[in-house]
């Protein structure tokens, strides 16, 4: 996988920095962060090249396939006669997100050649898509639609300001969605309802911000919580890992009771 970056500072507003060592916490490969993204939502823009070479975006809905984009596209459309003339294609997919700046929403870039599949495959792209999207069945069968599967051959993901990398299309095909991070809402929203204090004490004792005034979580994963915190010297991002990862959604809140307890004895 490539080495992490951390983007251009000039694309971020100045942030402070931890006052305290930050515990060496896991966060997911952005491998796995993107097949996340991929499996959060079913919509994206899509590029294409015209017969001209000139860009083309296209909002369109998807399927997943083996994380796979699966397409659904009219013969009609622009961009399903650009697929036609030249196969190359990226799709950008937007996480779901309560963030109030777009700009620290979580996104992806699959980028690859867009084929039409064959025989079974072409069962299995066509269940995909369906799955993904129900009123695709209206007009899936009609002789003007055809389905198309993104072969993806590189993926660029960002998680917000400072935090960006790319990876392969191997590495994504191989990785697996996050089963914690699709279903955390609620548990998001109960922590920031009920659980400030324990919020405030994983930011000040195990975040690196013990000048923190306020802590607000911003996500959960397999392994652990990433957390927006505000002190006098501005607002910065910071993450809590979990005293093992964990394998499903059930297992959250045991977890997040016992990184509040090492918080509060730290």
């Amino acid at each position: 996988m490539a080495v992490r970056d951390h983007g251009d500072p000039g694309d971020a507003p100045s942030v402070p920095p931890p006052l305290t060592p930050v515990a060496d916490v896991v966060r997911p490969s952005a491998a796995e962060e993107a097949r996340t993204i991929a499996a959060s939502t079913n919509v994206g823009t899509l590029a294409t090249l015209t017969t001209e070479g000139d860009p083309w975006a296209s909002f369109v809905t998807y399927g997943l396939l083996g994380g796979a984009p699966v397409l659904c596209v009219s013969d009609m459309a622009e961009h399903g006669r650009n697929l036609a003339h030249d196969p190359r294609a990226s799709i950008a997919i937007v996480a779901p997100s309560a963030e109030s700046d777009p700009l620290a929403s979580a996104r992806v870039t699959l980028a690859g050649v867009a084929e039409r599949p064959e025989g079974d495959e072409l069962a299995a792209a066509r269940a995909a898509h369906l799955d993904a999207v129900a009123a695709a069945k209206y007009y899936i069968d009609y002789s003007d639609f055809s389905v198309w599967v993104l072969r993806v051959q590189r993926v660029r993901w960002v998680g917000g300001y400072g935090r960006m990398d790319s990876t392969t299309g191997e590495a994504y095909a191989a990785a697996e969605a996050d089963p914690v991070t699709p279903r955390a809402a609620g548990a998001i929203a109960h922590l920031n309802a009920d659980h400030a204090d324990s919020l405030l004490a994983m930011a000040r004792n195990l975040g690196g911000y013990p000048d923190t005034g306020e802590a607000v979580c911003t996500g959960a994963d397999r392994y652990g919580l990433d957390l927006r915190v505000t002190t006098e010297r501005g607002v910065a991002y910071t993450r809590v890992g979990y005293a093992a990862p964990i394998s499903s959604f059930d297992q959250l809140r045991a977890a997040t009771v016992e990184l509040a307890q090492r918080a509060k004895q730290s």
